[in-house]
Order: C-alpha cells, then sequence, then structure tokens
C-alpha cells in the first residue's frame, strides 16, 4: 500500500520555492521562486539578490536612507526567468512564496508564463501589486494563493 501522507505538487513547488528563498542574503525579505512546465518538471528555481558579480558585501541592504537596496536587487520571479538560461517557458507555472510586483508581472507576461502561484499577498493594497493583478488579468495569466494542508515543511539532513 501506498503512504496517503505525502505532499501535493503545489506544496512540492511552493516548498521548493520557500527553500530557494533561504539562499537570499537580504535581511529584511527573502524570496523564492521556481518555474514548472506542464509535466511537473522543475525549469529553473531563483531568490531575491544582487546580479551575479556584484558583492553582497559591498552593496547596501538598506531599506531607508542616502543609498538603499532597491536599484540593484533583483527579484526571485526575475532571477528565476534569467536562471532559466532561454528554455521555453511558454505555458508553464511560476511558484513564489510572495505576489509579484508589476515590474516582475511584465518579465512573467513577455515570457509566457500561464499561471502565478504564490503564498502571500502582504502588499495587496500597493499600487504595484494592483497594477501587476491588473496586467497579469489583462494577458490571461491566472493567478491564485496557495492554502497549503500543511503548515510547516521540515528537510532533515540525518536521514539515517
Amino acid at each position: 500500500m501506498k503512504r496517503k501522507d505525502y505532499i501535493s505538487w503545489d506544496e512540492y513547488f511552493m516548498g521548493v520555492s520557500l527553500l530557494a528563498a533561504k539562499r537570499s542574503k537580504d535581511p529584511n525579505t527573502q524570496v523564492g521562486a521556481c518555474i514548472v512546465d506542464s509535466n511537473n518538471i522543475i525549469l529553473s528555481t531563483g531568490y531575491n539578490g544582487f546580479p551575479i558579480g556584484c558583492s553582497d558585501d559591498e552593496y547596501p541592504w538598506t531599506r531607508e536612507g542616502e543609498e538603499t537596496k532597491y536599484p540593484y536587487v533583483v527579484h526571485a520571479e526575475l532571477n528565476t526567468i534569467l536562471n532559466a538560461n532561454g528554455k521555453n517557458l511558454r505555458n508553464s507555472r511560476i511558484y513564489v512564496s510572495l505576489f509579484p510586483c508589476n515590474e516582475c508581472a511584465k518579465a512573467i507576461i513577455q515570457s509566457g508564463i500561464k499561471e502565478v502561484i504564490y503564498l502571500s499577498d502582504k502588499y495587496a493594497a500597493s499600487p504595484s501589486t494592483a497594477a501587476s493583478k491588473r496586467m497579469l488579468l489583462s494577458a490571461g495569466v491566472k493567478f491564485r494563493q496557495l492554502s497549503p494542508s500543511i503548515k510547516t515543511l521540515e528537510i532533515n539532513y540525518n536521514i539515517d
């Protein structure tokens, strides 16, 4: 008899996104993303951080002040699209821990991704999120918030 307590595909791919977010050096917001094709094969993953070659120690991580992280940080969704290295993303799904901003929504639409599955929509009231939702709807990109049946997923490196 097969095991009954396995996780769903949505929970699995969101788990991959959350694991990717753990790579982010951002002290305030860690976001991860995972792009998956129609056969449930992972095409790419990514997280928010600075571009390759831009040192995490030399660029600012602050959110306020004269110089902030905002002009430099690549969001998880865009990083994931770029990490796909030209793979065909048409009709794929992107799992992301935080609802995409308007700039990432543009990249999602242009890359051919057809569905966004997100965990948090904490900036739902912002103009950026309103613009994102408007563009996604206009472009026929579905989006839905994941309500996982589990609250935690443990990864144990001790498999003995």
